[in-house]
């Protein structure tokens, strides 16, 4: 077998083996160097224009992940009457996706970015400035409130599908969650991790570690040639 052939062989696996863990085994904690792994992977993913509208909490104090009990049906067990992922995952977080207030075009957070993160002269932020305008008001028409979140949501997506990919590489489970009341979570944010909702919402919440028994049912996809159109 090549190299390249096993390492395609490899990322099949891993897909393979990834399912969306409903209960971790709580008496395995993941690696420093292993969830390290899984924020890079996450850190270094690509975002349209490379604005990073994104910001992962990771919650691992359990009186911290409690917040979220009453109101995160999809992370606290309420579908079969467990601990769920909040109490069982060895690493648990949230995605926060960027609001209008930094991601509207000319925006001063998007200017320190260019300036200070991408390192761009004047010159290259007017033509960035310039191209997201257009990109926001003609091209895609996110313009809105909720258009701007929405499209910082789907860069959020991006960053946790990488992650989630990361994991089952290294054979670590993991399960991407959205099952939670929007303006609860937005408040319990506001509230008990001083975050700025003006600026972040949150995007999806995720969990990380080894499952505590085998999926029940096996992998079910629609089949390749019915969700792939070749011209």
């Amino acid at each position: 077998m090549s190299e390249q052939t096993d390492v395609q062989s490899q990322i099949l696996d891993a897909f393979n083996f990834r399912h969306a863990t409903k209960i971790f085994d709580p008496t395995k904690t993941l690696s420093e160097s292993e969830f390290a792994t899984i924020l890079e992977a996450g850190r270094l993913s690509p975002t349209s224009f490379g604005h990073e509208p994104f910001k992962i909490l990771v919650i691992q104090s359990p009186e911290m992940r409690a917040h979220f009990r009453d109101f995160a049906w999809g992370a606290n067990g309420m579908m079969n009457g467990s601990a769920g992922q909040l109490g069982t995952a060895s690493h648990f977080g949230i995605i926060l996706a960027s609001t209008a207030e930094m991601m509207t075009a000319g925006s001063d957070y998007l200017q320190r970015h260019y300036r200070d993160v991408k390192q761009l002269p004047d010159e290259v932020i007017e033509i960035f400035n310039n191209a997201y305008g257009k990109f926001q008001s003609t091209d895609h028409r996110v313009t809105s409130e909720r258009e701007i979140q929405d499209w910082s949501g789907k860069q959020a997506y991006i960053v946790l599908a990488n992650m989630l990919t990361t994991a089952a590489l290294m054979g670590i489970d993991s399960c991407p969650i959205e099952g939670f009341d929007m303006d609860q979570t937005t408040r319990a944010l506001a509230e008990h991790f001083d975050i700025d909702t003006g600026k972040w919402k949150p995007a999806v919440m995720f969990a990380f570690g080894h499952r505590a028994s085998d999926p029940e049912f096996p992998k079910t996809r629609r089949a390749l040639s019915e969700t792939v159109q070749w011209f």
